[in-house]
């Protein structure tokens, strides 16, 4: 699928569970290569957000396109989209009776359907960019949640998607094991890849984001490229989240 110049469009999402509403009229623009940072305070709907837009959750009202298709019930379009649309998520989500590669090639073999010489192969090139090919033979459980994490970045980027959706991607990692992924993400980021990540990792937000979406309380407060939403934050909402998260 040739990526369109808008990647992702969401128009006055509305979310429930139940009676309670999670998401308030969001509206959401993604170009095609653009890496965009989603933060804000905790329950303010920024994984909510990022898991409809592969229908990992359902919305109750308002319009997804990702790629051109539309987000609806039709499990056709369902399926086009999370062929295209690569996620990962806090925490891991790796089989853990697999080993690495078998982790790897799982999804290219039944949904792309490569064998399996071509699977492994593509499996070990995304290894060796997520800097852990000698961990191919080993299961999930052997390793450290910095290296699971980069295991669970290269399983997505062996379905070649358009798009690639990160859900608190650190948020369960020891500090130090912070930067590692970080890092994987960053050189993503720079060779063009399409990014939407949930994050408290402002540094990384600073350095990689085209554009920061701020979420409070279910709705998009406010929208800035890096350099202005740090420096120059408009609503008093952003202010103290940076305040809080920044110590100033």
């Amino acid at each position: 699928m040739k990526q369109p110049s808008t990647a992702v469009e969401v128009v006055n999402l509305r979310k429930f569970y139940g009676s309670h509403q999670v998401l308030f009229d969001v509206n959401l623009t993604v170009a095609g290569g653009e890496k965009i940072v989603i933060c804000g305070p905790s329950g303010s709907g920024k994984s909510t957000l990022i898991r409809c837009l592969n229908k990992l959750e359902d919305h109750q009202s308002g319009t997804i396109r990702v790629l051109g298709t539309e987000l609806n019930d039709e499990i056709d379009n369902i399926n086009e989209v999370r062929r295209e649309v690569g996620m990962v998520f806090q925490h891991f989500n790796l089989f853990p009776h697999l080993t690495v590669l078998e982790n790897c090639v799982l999804a290219p073999m039944l949904v792309r359907k490569q064998d399996r010489k071509t699977a492994e192969a593509r499996a070990m090139t995304y290894l060796e960019r997520v800097k852990i090919p000698q961990k191919a033979g080993a299961y999930p459980g052997e390793l450290s949640g910095g290296q699971q994490q980069r295991v669970a970045i290269a399983r997505a980027l062996c379905m070649k998607p358009e798009i690639m959706l990160f859900d608190e991607p650190t948020s369960a990692l020891d500090p130090e094991m912070i930067s590692e992924v970080l890092e994987v993400m960053t050189e993503l980021a720079q060779d063009g890849m399409t990014m939407l990540c949930v994050t408290h990792e402002m540094g990384f937000a600073r350095k990689v984001a085209d554009r920061v979406v701020f979420m409070d309380k279910g709705s998009i407060v406010e929208e800035a490229p890096p350099s202005e939403f740090f420096d120059n934050p408009r609503h008093e909402r952003s202010k103290a989240f940076l305040s809080q998260i920044l110590g100033h």
